[in-house]
């Protein structure tokens, strides 16, 4: 499998893996001894991104991923974030510097290594200056037990100032055919300070899929119950946009979900989408996306299909939304 660069150096497949609903968010979790299976059976496939969090869970992806990976440690990019607090009786978004530190020394202790090979701020904390954010994790480099400094869902000025302290080699934000606020500003900064950039959620929490229908009802522990862009009235509405993806699909015979995601990549040769799965099957699919080449009148057709549909629905309820930065 070809790879990709994110930042200078950082050399990864060109799609990775998001891990977090492996331990929530879409349902039931299967069985730790299937996902370590699985992921195992990512690397063997040839992902060699792989995307977690200490928040998910809380710890316990971490912990999953850590064991699956250890045999394969030395042949993949492990990706983790902090910046919840998730202490008892804690809540909220939370960068203090001894807070970054404790919460490395933990994910190193899960993830059963000596170093974390791309480190995210998951939300901008607005009551700790970002320089203060990348300060700390810059000591963190120069000690060995990082590799590279990552933001996730922050905005221009965030990330300018961020990396005037120390280099950002990525950003990890919501991007698809589904959501394209990131153009605006954010891609721009990105290729103006050589920032690769990594989509989360590329399938639209799998609506781009096309396995999502108006009837579609989603369970106890699917957090597309709770989003606004899923309740019935705006799904309703945001299916347009599938219907268009899936007939373009169907004329390429690709899926949709490869589609979409062969859309991503064609964007920028740094963009490294992390689409998430807990099957083999799925996997395999998406990793399909790499070898579908668009022509430029094939992406010029998604785009406009797109263009056509707006979204309707927030991406999140309104208390998570207002952890977005946009400055």
């Amino acid at each position: 499998m070809a790879t990709r660069t994110l930042g200078s150096t950082l050399t990864v497949s060109p799609l990775g893996l998001g891990c977090m609903g492996i331990s929530q968010s879409f349902g039931p979790s299967p069985e730790r001894p299937e996902m370590i299976a699985f992921l195992r059976d990512a690397v063997d496939n040839g992902v060699t991104f792989f995307d977690t969090a200490e928040v998910y869970g809380p710890f316990a992806n971490e912990d999953v991923v850590g064991e699956a990976l250890e045999p394969v440690r030395d042949q993949v990019v492990i990706a983790t974030k902090f910046g919840f607090a998730l202490g008892e009786g804690e809540h909220g978004v939370t960068s203090r510097p001894e807070r970054i530190r404790a919460a490395v020394e933990g994910s190193l202790r899960r993830l059963r290594t000596d170093h974390i090979d791309l480190l995210y701020q998951h939300r901008v904390d607005p009551d700790v200056p970002i320089e203060d954010v990348a300060g700390t994790v810059k000591e963190l480099i120069e000690a060995g037990t990082v590799r590279h400094f990552g933001l996730s869902e922050a905005g221009p000025t965030t990330i300018r100032n961020a990396h005037a302290v120390q280099p950002v080699t990525a950003l990890q934000s919501e991007y698809s055919l589904f959501w394209r606020e990131p153009e605006e500003s954010v891609l721009p900064t990105l290729a103006e300070l050589g920032i690769g950039f990594v989509p989360f959620s590329p399938l639209g929490r799998g609506i781009l899929t096309g396995q999502v229908t108006a009837g579609s009802t989603f369970g106890e522990g699917d957090i597309r119950a709770t989003l606004p862009r899923f309740a019935p009235d705006a799904l309703a509405h945001n299916l347009e946009l599938v219907g268009r993806v899936t007939a373009i699909a169907d004329r390429l015979g690709a899926t949709p979900g490869q589609v979409a995601l062969a859309w991503l990549l064609a964007q920028q040769p740094w963009i490294v989408p992390i689409p998430g799965t807990r099957r083999l099957t799925r996997l395999r699919e998406n990793l399909g996306a790499a070898d579908l080449a668009l022509t430029a009148d094939d992406l010029a057709d998604l785009t406009e299909a797109s263009d056509s549909v707006v979204v309707q629905g927030d991406r999140y309820p309104t208390a998570m939304q207002a952890m977005i930065d946009r400055s």
